[in-house]
């Protein structure tokens, strides 16, 4: 059944519908308006302690907190600032170890280089020193297989000597190219 008797499509609602539709909303109405009040004075109550807060005892609990934040805050950067310096001085004696470090390696390194080229020095005199005795009975054997007769070592290690610091025509060499015109006989 229809409120109006008029076709107006949705507009015009059913009876039964509007009937429970009130139904509802006085129940709805009547839970609502009896839980309100009590949700009002939660509020009015939260609202007097919020204003209590800033101009009662505990608006000085708040203040003292937030002194304590501030000094809190005062410490921390004074803390981090004390750390930033640590820092930077462990850098710089980091960096001063490293280059005494360095340095010192350095001079061990000269060291080093120093003693070993003064070994290698001495081990090629007393190389050299060997072997000049040995040179001149290597000459002498040489010497003796060229001209084909036995020369005494004596005769060449003088002749050695003689040579080494004078003209190129004295000593065993000397003479230009005897030794070559005599070995084609």
């Amino acid at each position: 059944m229809q409120l109006i008797p008029m076709n107006l499509g949705p507009l015009n609602p059913e009876v039964e519908q509007l009937a429970v539709a009130v139904v509802l909303f006085a129940a709805v109405y009547l839970v609502v308006g009896r839980f309100l009040p009590r949700v009002n004075r939660v509020l009015e109550e939260r609202a007097m302690l919020l204003e209590g807060a800033t101009g009662g005892p505990t608006a000085d609990l708040w203040r003292a907190a937030e002194r304590v934040r501030d000094e809190r805050g005062v410490l921390l950067s004074e803390a981090r600032r004390e750390a930033a310096h640590v820092r930077q001085a462990a850098r710089e004696e980091g960096a001063a170890l490293i280059a005494d470090s360095r340095d010192e390696g350095l001079r061990e390194r000269a060291e080093i280089v120093a003693t070993g080229q003064a070994r290698v020095e001495a081990e090629r005199a007393e190389a050299e020193a060997e072997l000049r005795g040995c040179v001149s009975e290597v000459a002498s054997e040489l010497a003796s297989r060229i001209v084909g007769e036995p020369i005494p070592v004596p005769a060449v290690n003088a002749g050695l000597f003689e040579g080494s610091g004078g003209d190129a025509g004295s000593g065993p060499r000397g003479g230009g190219d005897g030794g070559a015109s005599g070995s084609g006989r």
